[in-house]
Protein backbone atom coordinates (compact mmCIF):
# COMPACT_ATOMS: atom_id res chain seq x y z
CA UNK A 1 0.00 0.00 0.00
CA UNK A 2 1.70 3.35 -1.11
CA UNK A 3 0.47 5.17 2.54
CA UNK A 4 2.26 8.06 1.54
CA UNK A 5 -0.73 8.74 -0.74
CA UNK A 6 -2.51 9.10 2.80
CA UNK A 7 -0.41 12.38 3.61
CA UNK A 8 -1.46 14.25 0.49
CA UNK A 9 -5.86 14.55 0.88
CA UNK A 10 -6.99 17.86 1.01
CA UNK A 11 -9.29 19.55 3.74
CA UNK A 12 -12.07 18.56 1.56
CA UNK A 13 -10.96 15.23 1.06
CA UNK A 14 -10.63 15.28 4.93
CA UNK A 15 -14.08 16.19 5.44
CA UNK A 16 -15.81 13.59 3.29
CA UNK A 17 -13.82 11.38 5.49
CA UNK A 18 -14.98 12.32 8.52
CA UNK A 19 -18.83 12.63 7.53
CA UNK A 20 -18.02 9.44 6.39
CA UNK A 21 -16.82 7.93 9.54
CA UNK A 22 -20.17 9.34 11.05
CA UNK A 23 -21.91 7.85 8.95
CA UNK A 24 -20.04 4.22 10.32
CA UNK A 25 -21.14 5.24 13.93
CA UNK A 26 -24.83 6.15 12.88
CA UNK A 27 -24.93 2.55 10.81
CA UNK A 28 -23.75 0.52 13.52
CA UNK A 29 -26.20 2.09 15.95
CA UNK A 30 -29.64 2.41 13.82
CA UNK A 31 -29.46 1.65 9.98
CA UNK A 32 -27.04 -1.57 9.85
CA UNK A 33 -25.48 -1.72 5.75
CA UNK A 34 -25.37 1.97 5.36
CA UNK A 35 -22.03 2.36 5.84
CA UNK A 36 -21.55 1.08 2.36
CA UNK A 37 -21.95 4.65 1.65
CA UNK A 38 -18.84 5.11 3.57
CA UNK A 39 -17.16 2.47 1.80
CA UNK A 40 -17.73 4.51 -0.97
CA UNK A 41 -17.01 7.64 -0.06
CA UNK A 42 -13.33 6.17 1.59
CA UNK A 43 -13.10 4.46 -1.80
CA UNK A 44 -13.25 7.46 -3.81
CA UNK A 45 -11.12 9.43 -1.42
CA UNK A 46 -8.25 7.05 -1.13
CA UNK A 47 -6.79 4.38 -3.49
CA UNK A 48 -9.37 1.63 -3.23
CA UNK A 49 -6.92 -1.08 -1.48
CA UNK A 50 -5.37 1.55 1.12
CA UNK A 51 -9.27 2.49 1.61
CA UNK A 52 -10.10 -1.32 2.90
CA UNK A 53 -7.05 -0.57 5.10
CA UNK A 54 -7.73 2.69 7.22
CA UNK A 55 -11.53 1.98 7.15
CA UNK A 56 -11.04 -1.14 9.00
CA UNK A 57 -10.43 0.11 12.61
CA UNK A 58 -13.10 2.95 12.17
CA UNK A 59 -15.78 0.00 12.04
CA UNK A 60 -14.05 -1.27 14.66
CA UNK A 61 -14.84 1.56 16.93
CA UNK A 62 -18.34 1.64 15.38
CA UNK A 63 -18.62 -1.94 16.28
CA UNK A 64 -17.36 -1.11 20.20
CA UNK A 65 -20.04 2.13 20.56
CA UNK A 66 -22.60 -0.36 19.21
CA UNK A 67 -22.28 -3.34 21.51
CA UNK A 68 -21.79 -1.23 24.62
CA UNK A 69 -25.11 0.00 23.87
CA UNK A 70 -27.43 -2.99 22.27
CA UNK A 71 -25.04 -5.73 24.29
CA UNK A 72 -28.30 -7.26 25.99
CA UNK A 73 -29.93 -7.98 22.95
CA UNK A 74 -27.52 -10.20 21.00
CA UNK A 75 -29.34 -13.68 19.93
CA UNK A 76 -25.80 -16.09 20.97
CA UNK A 77 -27.16 -19.20 18.84
CA UNK A 78 -26.95 -17.79 15.59
CA UNK A 79 -24.12 -16.17 15.96
CA UNK A 80 -22.39 -19.45 16.93
CA UNK A 81 -24.17 -21.06 14.09
CA UNK A 82 -22.66 -17.94 11.50
CA UNK A 83 -18.96 -18.13 12.80
CA UNK A 84 -17.25 -21.18 11.55
CA UNK A 85 -18.84 -20.50 7.39
CA UNK A 86 -17.68 -16.74 8.11
CA UNK A 87 -14.26 -17.82 8.77
CA UNK A 88 -14.01 -19.69 5.52
CA UNK A 89 -15.28 -16.95 3.93
CA UNK A 90 -12.69 -14.57 5.41
CA UNK A 91 -10.13 -17.16 4.24
CA UNK A 92 -11.66 -17.33 1.04
CA UNK A 93 -11.64 -13.47 1.02
CA UNK A 94 -8.19 -13.51 1.28
CA UNK A 95 -6.55 -15.64 -0.78
CA UNK A 96 -9.23 -13.62 -3.40
CA UNK A 97 -7.47 -10.56 -2.81
CA UNK A 98 -4.20 -12.22 -3.59
CA UNK A 99 -4.82 -11.98 -7.10
CA UNK A 100 -8.27 -10.26 -7.79
CA UNK A 101 -7.64 -6.84 -9.53
CA UNK A 102 -10.61 -4.01 -7.81
CA UNK A 103 -12.83 -3.91 -10.45
CA UNK A 104 -13.58 -8.14 -10.35
CA UNK A 105 -13.74 -7.35 -6.16
CA UNK A 106 -16.42 -4.66 -6.99
CA UNK A 107 -17.98 -6.19 -9.72
CA UNK A 108 -18.50 -9.36 -7.63
CA UNK A 109 -19.61 -7.78 -4.24
CA UNK A 110 -22.47 -5.71 -5.63
CA UNK A 111 -23.83 -8.17 -7.91
CA UNK A 112 -23.92 -10.52 -4.90
CA UNK A 113 -25.47 -7.57 -2.57
CA UNK A 114 -28.41 -6.41 -5.31
CA UNK A 115 -29.14 -10.57 -5.61
CA UNK A 116 -29.33 -11.00 -2.20
CA UNK A 117 -31.76 -7.85 -1.35
CA UNK A 118 -34.08 -9.58 -3.84
CA UNK A 119 -34.19 -12.70 -2.64
CA UNK A 120 -34.84 -10.87 1.06
CA UNK A 121 -37.90 -8.79 -0.56
CA UNK A 122 -39.20 -11.57 -2.40
CA UNK A 123 -38.64 -14.08 0.81
CA UNK A 124 -40.74 -11.80 2.74
CA UNK A 125 -43.79 -10.84 0.21
CA UNK A 126 -43.79 -14.59 0.06
CA UNK A 127 -43.44 -15.85 3.68
CA UNK A 128 -47.13 -16.38 5.46
CA UNK A 129 -45.35 -15.58 8.44
CA UNK A 130 -41.89 -14.38 9.88
CA UNK A 131 -39.50 -17.26 11.10
CA UNK A 132 -38.35 -16.27 14.66
CA UNK A 133 -34.59 -16.27 15.08
CA UNK A 134 -34.40 -20.00 16.49
CA UNK A 135 -35.00 -21.19 13.26
CA UNK A 136 -31.58 -21.29 12.89
CA UNK A 137 -31.76 -24.74 14.36
CA UNK A 138 -33.95 -26.10 11.68
CA UNK A 139 -32.13 -27.80 8.83
CA UNK A 140 -32.66 -25.26 5.98
CA UNK A 141 -31.78 -22.64 8.72
CA UNK A 142 -28.32 -24.11 9.18
CA UNK A 143 -27.97 -24.01 5.27
CA UNK A 144 -29.01 -20.84 5.06
CA UNK A 145 -26.81 -19.45 8.12
CA UNK A 146 -23.79 -21.10 6.07
CA UNK A 147 -24.50 -20.01 3.07
CA UNK A 148 -24.52 -16.28 4.19
CA UNK A 149 -21.63 -16.78 6.62
CA UNK A 150 -19.42 -17.63 3.70
CA UNK A 151 -20.78 -14.69 1.71
CA UNK A 152 -20.36 -12.25 4.37
CA UNK A 153 -17.11 -13.51 5.29
CA UNK A 154 -15.88 -12.77 2.15
CA UNK A 155 -17.82 -9.85 1.53
CA UNK A 156 -16.42 -8.13 5.24
CA UNK A 157 -12.28 -9.33 4.49
CA UNK A 158 -12.23 -7.93 0.71
CA UNK A 159 -14.26 -4.50 1.08
CA UNK A 160 -15.55 -4.15 4.14
CA UNK A 161 -18.78 -4.67 2.67
CA UNK A 162 -20.51 -7.51 4.90
CA UNK A 163 -22.69 -5.41 6.41
CA UNK A 164 -25.46 -5.40 3.89
CA UNK A 165 -25.17 -9.39 3.55
CA UNK A 166 -25.39 -9.54 7.15
CA UNK A 167 -28.32 -7.67 6.99
CA UNK A 168 -30.38 -9.51 5.00
CA UNK A 169 -29.48 -13.03 6.49
CA UNK A 170 -30.75 -11.40 9.78
CA UNK A 171 -33.76 -9.68 8.33
CA UNK A 172 -34.42 -13.19 6.31
CA UNK A 173 -34.25 -14.94 10.08
CA UNK A 174 -37.47 -12.75 11.46
CA UNK A 175 -35.12 -10.55 13.89
CA UNK A 176 -36.77 -7.35 15.49
CA UNK A 177 -34.90 -4.18 15.65
CA UNK A 178 -32.73 -4.25 18.74
CA UNK A 179 -31.75 -7.89 18.52
CA UNK A 180 -31.00 -7.37 14.80
CA UNK A 181 -28.74 -4.61 15.83
CA UNK A 182 -27.75 -6.44 19.12
CA UNK A 183 -26.37 -9.62 17.25
CA UNK A 184 -25.26 -7.73 14.70
CA UNK A 185 -22.64 -5.63 17.09
CA UNK A 186 -21.37 -8.69 18.23
CA UNK A 187 -20.83 -10.00 15.23
CA UNK A 188 -19.22 -7.40 13.64
CA UNK A 189 -16.82 -6.74 16.48
CA UNK A 190 -15.60 -10.48 16.81
CA UNK A 191 -15.14 -10.54 12.64
CA UNK A 192 -13.81 -7.43 12.32
CA UNK A 193 -11.26 -7.56 14.84
CA UNK A 194 -10.46 -11.11 13.41
CA UNK A 195 -9.57 -9.58 9.79
CA UNK A 196 -7.04 -7.06 11.02
CA UNK A 197 -4.22 -9.64 11.25
CA UNK A 198 -4.92 -10.56 8.06
CA UNK A 199 -4.57 -6.83 6.67
CA UNK A 200 -1.79 -6.40 8.15
CA UNK A 201 -0.13 -9.31 5.95
CA UNK A 202 -1.40 -8.12 2.97
CA UNK A 203 -0.51 -4.62 3.76
CA UNK A 204 -3.79 -2.69 3.55
CA UNK A 205 -2.66 -1.14 7.30
CA UNK A 206 -0.03 0.15 8.78
CA UNK A 207 1.51 3.42 10.81
CA UNK A 208 0.62 5.82 9.09
CA UNK A 209 -3.14 4.18 8.19
CA UNK A 210 -3.79 3.80 12.08
CA UNK A 211 -3.03 7.85 12.30
CA UNK A 212 -5.20 8.98 10.20
CA UNK A 213 -7.72 6.43 11.54
CA UNK A 214 -6.55 8.20 15.05
CA UNK A 215 -7.62 11.77 13.83
CA UNK A 216 -10.94 10.33 11.91
CA UNK A 217 -12.03 7.73 15.07
CA UNK A 218 -13.59 10.84 16.82
CA UNK A 219 -16.35 11.19 14.26
CA UNK A 220 -17.72 7.90 14.87
CA UNK A 221 -18.88 8.86 18.15
CA UNK A 222 -21.07 11.46 17.44
CA UNK A 223 -22.80 9.54 14.74
CA UNK A 224 -23.54 6.60 16.98
CA UNK A 225 -25.41 9.00 19.22
CA UNK A 226 -27.25 10.56 16.50
CA UNK A 227 -28.13 6.87 15.43
CA UNK A 228 -29.44 5.42 19.47
CA UNK A 229 -31.31 8.58 19.27
CA UNK A 230 -32.91 7.82 16.25
CA UNK A 231 -33.68 4.17 16.25
CA UNK A 232 -36.28 4.20 18.93
CA UNK A 233 -37.78 6.53 16.35
CA UNK A 234 -38.28 4.01 13.27
CA UNK A 235 -40.77 1.63 13.49
CA UNK A 236 -39.94 -1.95 12.23
CA UNK A 237 -41.36 -1.66 8.87
CA UNK A 238 -39.41 1.51 7.92
CA UNK A 239 -36.11 0.05 9.32
CA UNK A 240 -35.90 -3.09 6.84
CA UNK A 241 -36.96 -0.91 4.38
CA UNK A 242 -34.08 1.61 4.58
CA UNK A 243 -31.96 -1.66 5.63
CA UNK A 244 -32.80 -3.06 1.90
CA UNK A 245 -32.51 0.27 0.31
CA UNK A 246 -29.08 0.83 1.80
CA UNK A 247 -28.12 -2.81 0.58
CA UNK A 248 -29.65 -1.93 -3.08
CA UNK A 249 -27.71 1.63 -2.95
CA UNK A 250 -24.08 0.11 -1.99
CA UNK A 251 -24.38 -2.77 -4.66
CA UNK A 252 -25.38 -0.32 -7.69
CA UNK A 253 -22.45 2.02 -6.38
CA UNK A 254 -20.14 -1.25 -6.24
CA UNK A 255 -21.40 -1.95 -10.18
CA UNK A 256 -21.09 1.30 -11.43
CA UNK A 257 -18.02 2.53 -9.63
Amino acid sequence: MNTMTLWHISAWEFAALAAAAMLVGFSKTAVSGANTVSLAIFAAVLPARASTGVLLPILIVGDVLAVLTYRRHAHWPTLWRLFPAVAAGVVFGTLFLMWADDGIVRMSIGAILLFMAGVTVWRRRQATAEEEPDSVTSRAGRIKARSYGVLGGFTTMVANAGGPVMSMYLLSAGFRKLGFLGTSAFFFLIVNVSKVPFSVGLGLIDGRSLLLDAALAMFVVPGAFIGKVAVHRINQRLFEQLVIAATVVGGIQLLLR
